[in-house]
């Protein structure tokens, strides 16, 4: 693993809430404290498909959040895969202490993301310091593929390759009140070489900036579910990973 790159973080749900706000504020104290500005920056893009009122509602959590943390935010209005081919976002990402994908559709994220600038951005901030959160549909794309759990019958689509190995499933302790049996089967029928995380709502997943293992921190669990001993870690309890790319 290259230890230059910043802390990265998996988070169940939760993203700009009061719960969360000391947990945001460690990712972006990692990230000043590898020479980045002290900017929080919002990538709403899984949420490119709902409506103005819900993206208005977004936009206003993170803003408010970066209020209570007193630092200056971003939403940068990244919505489809047009706007990730805009570089006037680059400069901004790359330099800011925490990059921070919300939640949606990870589909939508990773097909509008994938081989653009703004994502070309998103890494080179990472690799150089930057924290990097992925909060539920942006957990879910820092895997190699995501797999329909909507649409059980369909192949899963390609993610953004971050963690190739690591797959996660999101609000885990309400996921599957949410979706079907058969959508169940797909998501916990992976390749033999991957490793299944159960990640629950207000509660992330994160490598720190020059660490090796994972640490849970919150207020649930994360489960390992398949592809390494099934187990139940709780806050501070830590997890050892494939590293990321």
């Amino acid at each position: 693993m290259n230890t230059e790159v910043g802390s990265l973080a998996l988070v169940g749900s939760g993203e700009y809430l009061p719960e969360m706000a000391d947990f945001e504020k460690s990712l972006i104290d990692d990230g000043v404290a590898r020479g980045k500005k002290p900017i929080f920056i919002q990538i709403p893009t899984a949420a490119g498909l709902e409506n103005p009122d819900r993206l208005q509602f977004w936009k206003d959590l993170g803003k408010r959040q970066g209020e209570r943390l007193g630092i200056e935010t971003h939403f940068l209005p990244i919505y489809n895969r047009e706007n990730a081919m805009n570089p006037h976002h680059v400069d901004l990402i790359r330099d800011s202490a925490l990059i921070y994908l919300s939640g949606g559709d990870p589909h939508h994220l990773a097909g509008s993301l994938i081989d653009t600038p703004v994502w070309q951005a998103v890494l080179n901030g990472w690799r150089s310091g930057s924290s990097l959160a992925g909060c539920s549909a942006g957990a879910m794309v820092m895997s190699s593929h995501i797999p329909n759990f909507r649409m059980s019958k369909q192949p899963p689509t390609l993610g953004l390759g971050l963690i190739p190995d690591i797959r996660v499933i999101p609000h885990f302790n309400k996921f599957f009140k949410w979706i079907p049996d058969s959508a169940a089967k797909v998501l916990l029928n992976l390749p033999t070489d991957s490793i299944l995380l159960g990640i629950d709502e207000l509660t992330a997943l994160v490598r720190r900036s020059g660490e090796l293992d994972w640490q849970v921190e919150g207020l649930a669990k994360v489960h390992v579910l398949k592809g390494a001993p099934a187990t139940q870690l709780v806050h501070k309890e830590r997890l050892t990973l494939p590293a990321a790319i």
